[in-house]
């Protein structure tokens, strides 16, 4: 049980985003009441999950004492739990305009969307909170409108990066507030939270500008045929640059996309993208000569249902590339996503499409921060401490290792469900609460341990056997069972072949044990199972069903 922090504390406490990348929750805590940072998701792709997002059980107990949920972008990885999450957490909501407007667009569909209080706050704001003083900090990233929060109380001061790089040319948005981070080190910060993913990247992150220099010079190397690019929907900046480009080479762009269309429109709201030339209806843009258009599409990362997925299926009901087309991928590919990328590229390949990737061209940047950005960081700041997060584990070790070799004396590595004492001589963790994972499955919240999809995990892996067996009221055999089976075995002269062997083991069972109906099911299921696994090498969920006085 998660304790309750006295005026005398100031806690950390991650429930998601230590030790993985992705799905980022964060507690702050401190005389009695707590503000979380961020609310995110990560992705799944089994057992029919595919969301999920941390366990929030740990500060349910508290939910009377949560004061503000606050954002700091507005990535699926920080904001994409709040639909599923805010009705158990109920509190105020904080964010940037273009992070507060992209949340209500998600929250427009439920019905309770009306009770969410929502509060912008301006770039470079400051906000009280309770007994927390708020600062927002400008940075950049891959999103409009990224931000560090200088998180204080009567205790200190801590620096909670999100995520961020150092970009001299973000083309949209402001530059990273270097003055403000400097002035915020001098007076003293007690723990820097910082971003640990591309803390293997040795030198700096490139910037945005060199990437619209690179994709300009690609656009114009390519005269005929329609140009479909293909870029993370939340890449604002990116797709300017695209527009841009397109525009200086005679081409109309024509967006592919709901999340893609979803984000123009927020950063519109927030009021970026002004002078940009509009965007024409993909069915204007087919009617076109080929080598007047370009599309920008979603499915960057292979998701089977995103507009280039479709595209290379032939699938989508709108736009398609033919042979002599060019297909473009302004972007990376986050790992696990290899084989389904790899798959849809080929698929293009085969139909005559050029595929260009990030491996043979400069056309894309990270939005996280290598080396150089994190040393730079740490001599603006100057923490006492050092806690990495948004990380695997060897991520965090390795920026903990950096941040040694660099000056700074205390570092921790956390794990979700750590509880860090950041006030005193130097952060300490001082107990360990319940973390997990809730998925989505279908519409229902599922925990990741439950048994059902324990028992769906095992479904799927050994099979299932069906034994319908005809009894009289003393259990013995009153006509022949009926036997289906899933999941092991082709239908036809296997299966009949199964069926056939299963009556004798299922009468050689009967026939060894009296008793209750339990014991007569336990010992067909252990003498069936038995069976397949000599045969198939598989122990089937064997699942029993006594019918009595019915004629099969």
């Amino acid at each position: 049980m998660l304790s309750t922090p006295k005026k005398t504390n100031f806690w950390f406490l991650p429930l998601g985003g230590a030790g993985e990348i992705g799905m980022n929750l964060n507690l702050f805590g401190h005389n009695k009441e707590w503000i979380i940072v961020d609310c995110g998701i990560t992705f799944g792709d089994r057992l029919g999950i595919d969301i999920i997002m941390p366990d929030p059980s740990a500060i349910l107990e508290h939910a009377d004492n949560i004061k503000a949920l606050v954002l700091t972008h507005a990535h699926e990885d920080h904001i994409g739990a709040v639909p599923y999450l805010w009705p158990y957490l109920k509190c105020p909501i904080y964010a940037t305009p273009f992070t507060a407007q992209v949340l209500r667009q998600k929250l427009e569909e439920k019905s309770w969307a009306k009770q969410v209080n929502i509060i912008e706050v301006p770039l470079s704001g400051r906000v009280q909170i309770g007994s927390f003083d708020i600062e927002y900090i400008t940075l950049t990233h891959s999103i409009p409108e990224p931000n560090a929060l200088a998180i204080r109380t009567d205790l200190g001061c801590v620096l909670h990066s999100g995520d961020w790089k150092l970009d001299p040319q973000p083309l949209l948005g402001e530059a990273t507030n270097e003055n403000r981070l400097k002035e915020i080190g001098k007076e003293g910060v007690l723990a820097l939270i910082c971003d640990s993913t591309n803390v293997f990247d040795k030198g700096s992150t490139g910037s945005e500008g060199d990437v619209r220099v690179e994709m300009e010079k690609l656009i114009a190397q390519i005269p005929d045929g329609r140009i479909a690019v293909c870029c993370f929907s939340s890449n604002v900046a990116r797709v300017e640059s695209i527009a841009v480009v397109a525009q200086k080479n005679g081409r109309k762009v024509a967006l592919v996309g709901r999340s893609l269309e979803k984000m123009i429109r927020a950063a519109t709201h927030a009021g970026y993208l002004k002078g940009l030339p509009g965007f024409i209806p993909a069915e204007q843009a087919m009617d076109m000569p080929r080598d007047k258009v370009l599309f920008i599409s979603t499915g960057s990362q292979g998701e089977a249902r995103s507009a280039l997925a479709r595209v290379a299926q032939r699938d989508h009901h709108i736009i398609s590339l033919d042979k002599g087309d060019t297909a473009i991928f302004s972007s990376r590919v986050i790992p696990g996503n290899e084989r389904t990328i790899a798959s849809m590229q080929n698929r293009l390949i085969h139909q005559g499409i050029r595929v260009i990737t990030s491996h043979e061209e400069d056309i894309h940047v990270s939005g996280h921060p290598a080396q150089e950005d994190l040393r730079a960081m740490y001599s603006w700041v100057k923490p006492k401490a050092l806690i990495p997060v948004h990380g695997e584990a060897r991520h965090m070790y390795a920026q903990a290792e950096l941040g040694l070799a660099n000056g700074i004396d205390q570092v921790l590595v956390p794990a979700n469900g750590t509880l860090i004492e950041l006030a005193g001589s130097a952060p300490k963790i001082i107990e360990t609460v319940d973390s997990g994972r809730w998925g989505i499955d279908g519409k229902c919240l599922v925990n990741m341990q439950s048994p059902i999809l324990k028992e769906r995990h095992k479904l799927s892996v050994q099979g299932i056997i069906f034994l319908s067996i005809p009894v009289d009221n003393i259990y013995q055999l009153e006509g022949t069972p009926v036997v289906s089976s899933y999941g092991l075995v082709e239908a036809g002269e296997e299966a009949e072949r199964l069926s056939e062997d299963m009556h004798g083991i299922i009468r050689q069972a009967m026939r060894h044990n009296q008793g209750k109906e339990k014991n007569y099911i336990e010992a067909i299921q252990r003498a069936v199972r038995h069976e397949c696994n000599q045969r198939f090498g598989k122990k089937p969920v064997t699942d029993v069903h006594f019918v009595k006085n019915e004629t099969f």
